[in-house]
């Protein structure tokens, strides 16, 4: 029998490494006010009343009803699947942080994300590296199978880029720190102090880009 899935560390505290994403974000959107966003993934809508106060035209999807009724007061649209409910060439900027990896086929994703993207428009997404996170997810749910249900799509550094390539996108690796007060707690939460001297021995944000815990891609149509 499978293990029951791990607690939700990052819904109940912040979700996901909000710190690390809005570094990349400050790096990589250059866009100015009114620009067109689509966040894919909005959970509870952290990032988009951010995006929303920066004064960008931002519109979120979200497969998780709860958490659309949980944001209240921020555009989100409810989706069952990689079918994103928007005519072509729809916004200047797509968004994703946490998402890729649950997505079954990521390549019908890809599609859709080309799709609603003006020509020179920008998917900016951050998944967790296939190679650091299955040692991880195999320790935090206390299986080597149970969790590749959640962590379907997983890539490499290399798998990742030549998908985005095959779907027509210019794939550049931002340097993001990604070792914040979040990432160190939530270290602490699954591995305890393992986790901790783990940290202090290696440090992933000093490791080579392929060998990060989590990717950082800006990827644009061509």
């Amino acid at each position: 029998m499978n293990p029951p899935p791990p607690a939700d560390f990052e819904q109940r505290a912040e979700f996901g490494n909000v710190e690390a994403n809005l570094d990349f974000l400050r790096r990589a959107s250059r866009l100015g006010p009114g620009a067109r966003v689509l966040e894919i993934g909005s959970g509870r809508g952290a990032l988009l009343r951010h995006l929303l106060r920066e004064g960008h035209d931002a519109t979120g999807v979200e497969i998780d009803r709860a958490a659309i009724a949980a944001a209240r007061d921020v555009p989100i649209i409810p989706v069952d699947g990689p079918a994103l409910p928007f005519p072509d060439e729809s916004f200047q900027l797509v968004l994703s942080f946490d998402v890729f990896e649950h997505i079954p086929d990521s390549d019908a994703h890809l599609r859709e994300v080309a799709r609603v993207l003006a020509p020179g428009g920008r998917y900016l997404l951050q998944t967790p590296n296939k190679w650091t996170n299955a040692i991880f997810e195999t320790i935090r749910w206390r299986s080597p199978t149970a969790w590749k249900v959640d962590h379907c799509s997983l890539h490499t550094f290399g798998q990742l880029r030549r998908r985005l390539d095959r779907h027509g996108f210019d794939v550049r690796f931002h340097d993001v720190a990604v070792v914040t007060d979040f990432f160190r707690r939530k270290l602490r939460h699954y591995l305890g102090p393992p986790g901790s001297l783990l940290l202090a021995m290696v440090n992933p944000d000093r490791l080579p880009q392929r060998f990060r815990t989590n990717f950082y891609v800006e990827a644009t149509k061509r």
